[in-house]
């Protein structure tokens, strides 16, 4: 059947509202969406789908590279970070040091996102060791290359630092490459949560194909 929902719902400001109609048979719908619209912040093929049956059809197509973090600060880009994992599709988002993470600039996405967590850097790149998965940090640091030219690799791990301090010594030294976004203006740095996104959109560029 036909995954989008019906062109005649009624749209608002939120999201669509109530089904019209005869429900659709069919698992991955949630009655209770159903019944009083949706107004979570999803694409139009998972209006009114359960949140299990986006996140397994998400498991379906997600891209091979990892999203890492540190987290000693409580940044508010990590919310944000999340919120861009889950648009370009990444396959899980890992949190270094603090469990706790300020969630706000997530809108939620964290819902149908793998996040899992890490003590410490150490226990990060042992991780990604035993997994194969070299580690490109993401920083404006001396001996860093731009990534405009950089060929990502097709696994890996893109790995960010906190607003302000950059990367640790210790995630910079664990790093296989480090890579920095090109700037052309007077500030030092651009926003932690904007250089994820433009990392992770320069791999989507790299190995995503397009019609």
């Amino acid at each position: 059947m036909d995954d989008t929902p019906n062109p005649t719902h009624e749209l608002t400001t939120h999201g669509v509202g109530p089904w019209p109609g005869e429900w659709p048979d069919d698992p991955r719908y949630d009655p209770e969406l159903l019944r009083h619209g949706d107004t979570r912040n999803v694409i139009d093929r998972y209006r009114y789908w359960r949140m299990e049956a986006i996140v397994a059809d998400l498991d379906e197509h997600r891209h091979p590279f990892h999203v890492a973090i540190e987290n000693w600060q409580h940044d508010m880009n990590i919310g944000s970070i999340v919120r861009s994992a889950n648009a370009f599709a990444a396959d899980t988002v890992h949190i270094i040091g603090r469990r706790r993470w300020n969630k706000r600039g997530a809108m939620v996405t964290d819902r149908y996102q793998h996040v899992v967590h890490h003590e410490d850097v150490d226990s990060f790149v042992a991780w990604a060791r035993a997994q194969g998965l070299p580690v490109i940090a993401i920083d404006n640091v001396p001996g860093s290359v731009g990534i405009e030219t950089f060929a990502l690799p097709r696994e890996c791990v893109l790995l960010f630092g906190q607003e302000g301090p950059g990367l640790s010594e210790a995630a910079l030294d664990a790093a296989d490459a480090v890579v920095e976004i090109a700037q052309f203006g007077s500030t030092r740095s651009i926003n932690a949560s904007a250089a994820a996104a433009i990392a992770m959109h320069t791999w989507i560029t790299q190995h995503v194909p397009f019609a």
